[in-house]
């Protein structure tokens, strides 16, 4: 698995993108409300260290960053 540190706040407003995306489906299956537990946390862990002094990274798996910056 491979990991990278991002700019924390480029990966928040990249999650919060993906929230709106997903929020405007319809479809509301199981697997629609995984993938937006899993963005929200995301969203929610970026967010903090974008906001924290001397902290403007957020390290993410390839899984994650996948998981974002998708075109849904």
């Amino acid at each position: 698995m491979s990991y990278a540190a991002l700019d924390a706040g480029r990966v928040a407003k990249a999650a919060a993108l993906a929230l709106q995306t997903l929020a405007a489906e319809a479809e509301a299956s199981e697997v629609t409300q995984r993938k937006t537990i899993l963005i929200e946390r995301i969203h929610a862990l970026a967010k903090a260290a974008s906001e924290t002094v001397n902290q403007g990274t957020v390290t993410l798996t390839s899984e994650e960053f996948w998981l974002i910056s998708r075109n849904w």
